[in-house]
């Protein structure tokens, strides 16, 4: 029985994930390279004084974690998890235009209130990080998108998840690697813990109501196994 339900769930994620594999594979990157070109836009052109944001005590309790560095970019790998678990092109469309407004709600944000963090020590020789500061640089802070779009695509993956019967620890296992992707904006000194909120808010309420207030539930949940 063990065995039976083992394979049911591993068939049909297998078939999901094979399903439009291509389409989801490219239509991810284009998307990623699209909310890029906004995002440096805003970094760069800003059209009101820039806010500096606070710290918090939770701030000079994380220290920086230069191997935290790999969690950090881990996300751009965690983000086409949640489309490449749909079913058909019609859950890809609704996915891609729900995850659209948050980014576009993002970049409002960054232009009508600019901020970024306060000088934080980094140590620039650690690998990686003379690159990551050159590229992503401490404007466009909160909120922190890093965060925003890895709690709307965690909320799917486990909706997907659930739906497929994936037993308890490939649950835990993406919660994990939501949280650590969290932490890791803070550790490798890219935001600060109200960046870290205002990220969480969003991409929450994004998710919920992405959930909620369009066919996305019935997509992700209703019809026949692909397996």
């Amino acid at each position: 029985m063990h065995a039976s339900v083992s394979q049911s769930w591993t068939r049909e994620l297998g078939a999901r994930v094979r399903r439009l594999f291509w389409l989801k594979g490219l239509g991810t990157t284009a998307w990623v390279w699209v909310f890029f070109i906004g995002y440096f836009h805003t970094l760069r052109n800003p059209v009101h004084p820039v806010t500096v944001m606070p710290l918090t005590a939770l701030d000079a309790w994380v220290p920086f974690m230069p191997w935290m560095l790999g969690p950090y970019l881990s996300l751009w790998l965690y983000v086409g998890i949640a489309p490449g678990l749909l079913r058909d092109f019609r859950a890809l469309l609704v996915y891609g235009l729900w995850s659209g407004a948050l980014c576009l709600t993002g970049l409002a944000l960054f232009h009508f209130w600019p901020t970024q963090i306060p000088p934080l020590a980094v140590d620039a020789g650690a690998p990686g990080f003379g690159l990551l500061q050159g590229i992503d640089a401490a404007g466009n802070a909160c909120p922190s998108m890093h965060v925003a779009i890895s709690v709307f695509t965690a909320v799917w993956i486990e909706r997907a998840l659930r739906f497929i019967g994936a037993p308890a620890w490939l649950r835990g296992l993406n919660a994990l690697w939501l949280l650590a992707i969290c932490i890791s904006t803070l550790a490798v000194r890219q935001h600060v813990a109200l960046d870290v909120l205002g990220g969480v808010l969003l991409g929450g309420v994004y998710a919920w109501m992405s959930l909620r207030w369009s066919p996305a539930e019935r997509l992700l949940t209703q019809g026949e196994r692909l397996s």
